[in-house]
């Protein structure tokens, strides 16, 4: 009961209230980035059939709010030795921008929260509500305080330089990005709920599984379960690969019909309530691995568990970082079994071990940071011989704890063993 409360305590278009966590994180915000203003811009309105409307991640990250054309400006707590203390002190923390409602759009597109709506502070979190005409007098005015702007690169960046040529424009990714690797509760939470989700879709998909079916059935039967489960989307495009499309990383055209004989990398998970998850699995297309198979699968769990052994807070993910699991797993591949030639197999290990999952399934992250209890990362070798058309992933989700790490994905089996008495139970 505790995570489904904590799930939907992020979801406020399912409670009709933002929970304060995301006051929290404003507030970490200004106290870090103290020598200027803070301005995100949240996603427009897209006119592209192909997809519903998401607010960009920073964004909602920050605000909670999940509706489009809206401005976040921060602006950071007063020095107490700063001349200015006075003034400064007299200016709004923070100030949400929403757009005007236009009614004729809403008959398209639906009901909107405008500015002067009179539960907009309510609804939004945010004490200073304006309307987005507003934004660019009131950032001048703003500016006469600072120097500095904090935004995020690309167009957001070029308007603010527009708006304030001799004004100073920083990056804003890298101090956002340093809060979201560290989750909490809540977001633990909705990560373990796209991940429970991701794993009752690998089990349907194992359920029908079978030679002669296509990879894009499979994947169908994948993104419906999640989707009947209460997910909206796609944590990323499903891979499922056959044969030779097992050693392409991320294969997503899932075309190919499957044969007898081959293995298949599904590389599927879910994105509910905003949160990503991020789950591998290899298996035999008819049940049973073969002797050459078996060997190479058990040489990637044998790397995966080395280095979930080794997560702990101080280690590190990237490939050249110290305390690195990627080393760990890399070592364990390259000292364990032979290509067709007698060459040792860590040049078949082509990728990184691991990123950090959250609001982005490759999370928001400094993979040269430590680890740190909280973080949520995965583990995933893999090796990769096209000579053999063998491709083999394995994939899970990692919560760091302050001794160690929890997988958040061990519910679905990924000794060889148990793979085949599961596809054993096929329809």
């Amino acid at each position: 009961m505790l995570r489904i409360l904590l799930f939907f305590a992020l979801v406020p278009e399912l409670l009709g209230a933002v929970s304060p966590e995301f006051a929290q994180r404003r507030e970490k915000l200004r106290k870090e980035e103290t020598d200027g203003i803070v301005v995100l811009f949240g996603a427009k309105e897209s006119e592209d059939l192909h997809f519903g409307f998401f607010q960009e991640n920073n964004f909602l990250y920050l605000t909670g709010w999940e509706e489009p054309g809206a401005i976040l400006v921060l602006t950071p707590e007063p020095d107490k030795g700063d001349p200015a203390l006075v003034e400064k002190a007299r200016l709004p923390r923070e100030i949400l921008f929403l757009p005007q409602r236009v009614p004729s759009q809403e008959k398209w597109t639906g009901r909107k929260l405008g500015p002067s709506d009179a539960n907009v502070a309510a609804t939004t979190g945010f004490t200073v509500v304006m309307p987005a005409e507003q934004f660019e007098s009131k950032l001048r005015s703003l500016l006469e305080m600072y120097q500095s702007v904090y935004a995020l690169p690309g167009e957001a960046t070029a308007a603010i330089a527009r708006l304030a040529p001799l004004r100073t424009v920083l990056d804003a990714a890298a101090p956002i990005a340093r809060l979201r690797m560290e989750k909490s509760d809540a977001e633990i939470s909705a990560i373990q709920r796209a991940t429970d989700a991701s794993i009752e879709a690998h089990r349907a998909a194992w359920r029908i599984m079978k030679p002669g079916e296509f990879e894009y059935e499979i994947a169908a039967v994948m993104t419906g379960s999640y989707m009947m489960d209460g997910c909206r989307r796609s944590a990323y495009a499903p891979i499922v690969g056959s044969g030779p499309n097992s050693t392409t990383l991320h294969y997503s055209r899932n075309s190919r019909r499957m044969d007898a004989g081959e293995v298949v990398v599904m590389d599927v998970a879910a994105e509910c309530g905003n949160y990503a998850s991020d789950i591998t699995r290899t298996v035999p297309a008819n049940g049973h691995f073969t002797a050459r198979q078996r060997e190479i699968y058990e040489i990637v769990l044998g790397a995966q568990r080395a280095a979930i052994a080794a997560v702990k807070p101080g280690m590190t993910i990237g490939k050249k970082t110290p305390d690195s699991l990627y080393k760990i797993a890399y070592d364990y591949i390259d000292t364990h079994g032979k290509d067709l030639h007698g060459e040792s197999l860590g040049k078949y290990f082509v990728h990184g071990l691991s990123h950090h999952v959250g609001l982005d399934v490759h999370d928001a992250s400094d993979t040269r940071d430590p680890l740190k209890a909280g973080m949520v990362i995965t583990v995933e070798p893999g090796i990769y011989i096209p000579e053999e058309n063998i491709g083999i992933r394995i994939e899970d989700v990692v919560l760091v704890t302050e001794k160690g790490a929890k997988v958040l994905s061990g519910a679905l089996p990924a000794d060889p063993d148990e793979i085949e008495r599961a596809l054993a139970q096929r329809k």
